[in-house]
């Protein structure tokens, strides 16, 4: 893509993909919800909730909640670590990935909407 944004195109880029997304037919994620599913899928497996939790800095039972909340949604599973079986692996489902698939176009259209810098100010040199 190749281009920055100032950071009021920055929030209204944000602002337009949330509002997208609550208007659409999906589930309406919290912030704490939606960063517990990108870094279930984007970070490196294994995933537990101690992990998630230092991940993100919150404590186990805000991940818990909301893992409950990504898997009553089918978005995320949780099984037993068949290593060690103390441990509950979490992993993001096939509904899960074309969710963030889905809201990962969302963004790069409403970002190629924007432009770059350079072609928004040239609309202002005539």
């Amino acid at each position: 893509m190749g281009f920055e944004l100032d950071r009021s195109r920055a929030l209204d880029l944000w602002r337009n993909v949330t509002v997208m997304s609550v208007k659409a037919d999906e589930p309406d994620l919290t912030a704490r919800q939606l960063a517990v599913l990108m870094t279930v899928h984007l970070g490196p497996p294994p995933h537990t909730v101690r992990g998630l939790a230092a991940a993100l800095a919150v404590g186990k039972p805000a991940i818990t909640r909301a893992l409950d909340t990504l898997s009553r949604y089918e978005l995320v599973t949780r099984r037993r670590d068949p290593e060690d079986g103390r441990n509950v692996l979490i992993e993001t489902t096939a509904k899960g990935v074309a969710y963030l698939a889905d809201l990962g176009d969302l963004i790069s259209h409403r970002a190629a909407e924007l432009g770059p810098v350079e072609e928004r100010l040239a609309g202002f040199a005539r």
